[in-house]
């Protein structure tokens, strides 16, 4: 029997529409990360300038004490090796003044002890005797790659500072991951016009989760993850501060046990590291 062409259509729009109710269709399940839940926030770019500022701005100094847990290695060499947890303080002066102590949990020996103003830096390590001076910049040539740790990898992830106004700052927003962040872009002025730091807000607090700081070339210089923000004195703080440094191939965590924000006790004396009588001299030059 002959199907009229009208009937024939409907038929086959019937079908069409049985298969892409049923046999086209696959839901999935897309498990959300791990962390604040809710409504996201929205803000513009002045918004999370503003807020970088709000944490920056009104820190003049700071005493933390910490734990600190060091990992030398990385992904790409195929090894990763985990150290024992120190103890340790940070001493922090605007502009750029910061001390860094890191002792044995059981002796409580100091096991080093470096301090740093601009791009100079001097370092204690007691157990070698040495005693380390020159530019941040300079790499160490050792097997040990915790000689490697500098005050400036501290400082650049302790202290957030906010965008120069002389840059160019660009707004981005990602969902990469389950995670709906915020990037602030920051961008030098220059004849290459170099993105030199990128700053990633949570869209479900606007609290910062991470800074990473790039080279020249666009290579991570550190990668700094924060979690567990605390208010000190009305001033937030994260306790929780995660630094990589893949070019140097060590990893620091961090966690804040108390912390002195603004604190009397931290004056220029404090950042004044003299080297012990008999200790080996060590300058590394530009």
């Amino acid at each position: 029997m002959a199907i009229h062409p009208t009937t024939r259509l409907t038929l086959l729009a019937c079908l069409f529409m049985l298969l892409l109710s049923s046999c086209l269709v696959r839901k999935r399940t897309v498990t959300p990360r791990s962390g604040p839940s809710g409504p996201l926030l929205s803000a513009t770019k002045n918004d999370l300038i503003q807020r970088v500022h709000n944490i920056a701005d009104p820190v003049q100094s700071f005493l933390i004490r910490m734990d600190m847990a060091p990992s030398v290695g990385s992904l790409y060499e195929g090894e990763i090796k985990d150290y024992a947890t120190l103890g340790g303080y940070v001493l922090f002066q605007k502009p750029d003044r910061i001390r860094i102590a890191g002792t044995d949990p059981v002796m409580h020996m100091t096991v080093f002890d470096m301090v740093s103003a601009g791009d100079e830096f001097r370092m204690y390590i007691p157990n070698k005797n040495q005693f380390i001076e020159g530019n941040d910049t300079v790499p160490i040539a050792s097997n040990n790659k915790l000689e490697r740790l500098r005050p400036t990898a501290f400082l650049t992830s302790l202290v957030i500072q906010p965008p120069n106004p002389a840059d160019v700052t660009l707004l981005e927003e990602d969902t990469t991951g389950g995670a709906a962040t915020y990037i602030l872009l920051l961008i030098r002025r220059d004849p290459n016009d170099e993105l030199v730091r990128s700053i990633y807000f949570d869209r479900h607090n606007l609290q910062i989760v991470r800074q990473k700081t790039f080279d020249w070339s666009g290579r991570v210089v550190s990668d700094t993850m924060y979690s567990n923000w605390k208010s000190y004195g009305g001033i937030p703080f994260p306790t929780g501060i995660d630094i990589k440094r893949p070019q140097d191939h060590y990893e620091v965590q961090l966690t804040v046990t108390s912390m002195k924000m603004n604190s009397a006790d931290v004056t220029p004396d404090k950042f004044i590291l003299v080297q012990p009588a008999g200790s080996a001299l060590r300058q590394l030059s530009r």
